[in-house]
Formats: C-alpha cells, structure tokens, sequence
C-alpha cells in the first residue's frame, strides 16, 4: 500500500460529500463530482487531466436465459505485480435482455511542484 504524508503526491483525505478516499490535490471530487476548491491561490494554474486509459464495455443477458447477477471488482497492481487494492465497486442483477455498460477511466495530473513519491 502507498502511503503519503500532507503536502506529498499521493497524499489522500476524505471527501465531505461522499465520504470516498481521494487525492489532497483534488479540486473535484472523482466519485460524486462534487467542487472541494472554490478558488484557487494565486498563481495556482489547474492542469488539464490526461486519461491514459478509459475501457468501456457492455454486456445484455439474452433473452431466453434467466437473472444473471454481476458484481464489478477493481484491483490496481505496481509494477512487480503486488495488488494495492481491491475494491468491490458494485453488485446487481439483470433480468433477460437487459443490458449494463461499464467505463474504467484513469485520469492522472502533475503532482504539485515540491511534492514527492513517499512509500512505506
């Protein structure tokens, strides 16, 4: 697990809105959008986030078969393979010939001058 103090990239805290893990950089909150920063100090130029990996996908249950049940799992690994976290994102049911589309973005921005990668 990556672990940052205050002030360094990847340093996190916890949305007021939703309650969701999130960077202490984040101007918006990426779970439930909501606005965190209203103004910004002087200076302080907002970086356009570049997605470097966005996967959208859909499925429908067929008509003749019955309920299928899906749950969606997320797991993120570094780079000799080690699982940093997994999370359940969500669970449901679809009945014949219902359809659901999944979308997996990755949005990444420049840590803020000063800030260094901290694992523990």
């Amino acid at each position: 697990m990556t672990l940052a103090h205050p002030g360094t990239a990847g340093a996190t805290r916890t949305c007021p809105h939703c309650r969701e893990t999130i960077l202490e950089s984040a101007a918006v909150c990426p779970a439930c959008r909501h606005k965190l920063r209203f103004s910004e100090p002087a200076g302080a130029t907002e970086a356009a986030a570049s997605v470097p990996l966005r996967v959208e996908g859909s499925f429908r249950n067929p008509v003749d078969s019955g309920a299928w049940e899906y749950s969606m799992v997320l797991t993120i690994r570094d780079e000799r393979g080690e699982e940093i976290a997994r999370k359940l994102v969500g669970v449901g049911a679809m009945r014949p010939d219902e359809q659901r589309t999944f979308t997996l973005s990755v949005e990444m921005n420049p840590a803020s001058a000063g800030s260094k990668r901290t694992r523990h």
